[in-house]
């Protein structure tokens, strides 16, 4: 079945799809499955400095939700525009968009702004799933570039060197590679970090977890991962471990509590405390110990020494 056509001429052809209003800050929310980490330090400092100076030069991108509205674009604007002070923000209200036509103006925009480069590891993963989708439609996708480059540069000629010709085939991993200058592979594995619960992508994202540790835990179901990602709070996962649960989830990628344990654990329900080397003072090995003795010798010397110890301790 074909999926239908994102037609964006007849959007800018509707006024209430393209004229900017002036909407509440308390009347908007952030997107329900925003992926992308909002700016921080200089960088939110600079835009809010910008705004107190200029105003939001450009319309964020909202759609109806309840009694308010929903941020499809312009997260950071909003989000400075509170700190600065500003009781409204300019937007363009988009009505009756599908799950699909909003996620990609989410993604989208959030790749053209940033640069799939300087995204996080969990940030590309959604943008490649998503354009790896069976579902997306090219066509949409064309006209959502066109729109955000119109928002962004109104004077600007279309840059035909962005899209892609409607009906080619662009769902497979090498293509989508190309597009975004990363190999076959690392779409695959990018697909699968997408699968990784929050928690998890967030280990990725910070380092805790590897790459190809996280593409192993993602074959797990998310029940059996949010137990993994408990137990990260203990230890770290490394690709051994991370295989060794893979190996021993059903069909279904479950795996019960204590297995998981077990496996994350080397055997013990509880993580095993890290092994503390005593040193013995020179005083202490002369007075016991000969010139030249083993270190085989001077440790079952001293273990038969604790465990005298300890037994008369028990017989007092």
């Amino acid at each position: 079945m074909n999926t239908p056509q994102f037609d964006l001429s007849a959007m800018l052809s509707t006024p209430q799809q393209t004229a900017v209003q002036q909407i509440p800050c308390d009347q908007l929310k952030p997107y329900h499955n925003h992926k992308f980490e909002l700016y921080s330090g200089e960088r939110l400092e600079d835009m809010v400095a910008s705004i107190k100076e200029n105003g939001v030069l450009s319309p964020i991108i909202v759609q109806p939700d309840g009694d308010g509205y929903e941020i499809l674009i312009g997260h950071n604007r909003w989000n400075a525009s509170k700190i600065a002070g500003l009781p409204t923000v300019p937007a363009i209200i988009k009505a009756g968009l599908t799950e699909d036509e909003a996620e990609m103006y989410v993604i989208e925009s959030n790749v053209m702004q940033r640069g799939f480069e300087n995204l996080r590891i969990s940030e590309q993963a959604a943008a490649v799933a998503l354009r790896h989708s069976e579902m997306f439609s090219q066509g949409k996708r064309n006209d959502i570039l066109r729109e955000l480059a119109h928002l962004e540069n109104p004077s600007a000629e279309p840059d035909s060197s962005t899209l892609n010709p409607v009906g080619s085939k662009l769902d497979t991993s090498e293509s989508v590679g190309k597009e975004y200058g990363v190999s076959k592979g690392s779409v695959v594995r990018l697909i699968r970090i997408n699968k990784l619960i929050d928690e998890l992508k967030a280990l990725v994202d910070s380092g805790e977890l590897s790459i190809r540790a996280g593409v192993e835990l993602s074959f797990l179901s998310e029940d059996t991962q949010a137990v993994v990602a408990e137990c990260t709070e203990d230890c770290k996962i490394d690709m051994k471990t991370a295989k060794m649960l893979r190996a021993s989830a059903d069909s279904e990628g479950n795996i019960d509590r204590d297995t998981v344990h077990s496996i994350v654990y080397h055997d013990d329900t509880e993580p095993k405390p890290k092994p503390k080397s005593v040193k013995i003072s020179n005083e202490t090995y002369t007075k016991y110990f000969r010139n030249g003795e083993k270190p085989k010798e001077i440790t079952e010397t001293i273990e038969k020494a604790l465990e005298l110890y300890f037994k008369n301790m028990e017989d007092k």
